[in-house]
Parts: C-alpha cells; structure tokens; sequence
C-alpha cells in the first residue's frame, strides 16, 4: 500500500525526479514523457468515466487502475520484467481483458463503412479525447523502448487501450457515429 504522508519534497525542484529504483531522471526525459502520457490519459478517462453510465464507468475505473500500474511499471527501469512483490508490471491477463471487452462491445455494432468523426455524444467525444491521448502514450512508449528496454505487455495495454476506446465510443453512439465525407467542404 502507498502512503503519501507529505506531498511535496523539494527533491523535485532541480528538474529531476526520482525512480522506483531510486534513480533521478531529468523531468523531460523520454521515461518522463511516457509516465506523464499515461497519467494525462488516465485523466481523461476519468473525465469520461464521471459522464458514463454505471456499468462503462466501472470498466473505465478498472482501466484506471491498470493505467496506474502501468506507470509503475514504466516508473520501474530495468530488463526484468516478471512481475513480483516488489516490482509491478502489467501481464498478459490486463491485455486479455481488453481484448475480450473490445470483442464484446463490438459484437453489437455494425460494419464501419467510413473513418468516424471523434464526437456524436458528449461522453463519446471524451472517450475520443482519451483514445487519442492514449495513443500519443504510446507512441511516446514505443519511442521509450527504442533507446531503453521497455515491458511488452505494457506496450500491448497501451496499443489495446486505444482499440478499445474506440470501439467504446462507437458503442456509446449505439452506432450512429458521425461519419466523414470525404471533400464535404469543398
């Protein structure tokens, strides 16, 4: 369990922030970038999240979870990437979650016949938000594991996160997502 007694250190002030491990990085640094990627993404999900019906925001909460998971994971450098008492990582069964809900909710939508615009409803335009922060986590991930080693599965979650978002939204329109039309404006 976390215990904040005191919110602020001081530790922070010289542009640097620490690790799980107990290493400094500098607070632009690309392991930086995708923590804060993720937690600007959890964020957003919980903007959704709080205009969702009951059952959406309980899923919603959950991934928020997962999302805090995966930034400890991030928070924790390093090669070894089984999880353990010490150290969290996200596993396969978060991935597989978010599979089988992407699976569900797009059982019941019909075919897409167009790119969707990001809106229709108000809470299907924050979950459009959230997917594309999600994706900017991501990318922000994947540019991480390319100077440093980074745990698959968590590069899996981000890249199923964004899916599933998608496939929320839709969900949340019940399938009347506003359509692009391609030159509409010309």
């Amino acid at each position: 369990m976390v215990k904040l007694n005191k919110i602020y250190t001081r530790t922070g002030d010289d542009g640097t922030t620490g690790l799980v491990d107990g290493s400094r990085r500098a607070k632009h640094d690309a392991r930086m970038q995708a923590i804060g990627d993720v937690d600007e993404a959890n964020s957003l999900i919980g903007l959704a999240a709080v205009a969702s019906p009951v059952a959406t925001a309980r899923d919603l909460q959950r991934i928020q979870n997962d999302l805090f998971d995966l930034g400890a994971d991030l928070a924790t450098p390093g090669e070894d990437f089984a999880p353990s008492e010490m150290v969290l990582r996200v596993v396969p069964s978060q991935v597989a979650w978010l599979e089988t809900a992407i699976d569900a909710l797009n059982e019941a939508l019909p075919p897409l016949t167009s790119f969707i615009l990001p809106g229709g409803s108000e809470v299907a335009a924050r979950v459009h938000v959230a997917r594309a922060v999600v994706r900017r986590a991501e990318r922000s991930a994947v540019a991480l594991a390319s100077v440093e080693p980074v745990n698959a599965q968590a590069l899996a979650y981000l890249n199923r996160l964004s899916d599933y978002l998608f496939v929320l939204a839709r969900a949340t329109n019940a399938g009347g997502d506003p359509l692009w039309v391609p030159g509409a404006s010309r």
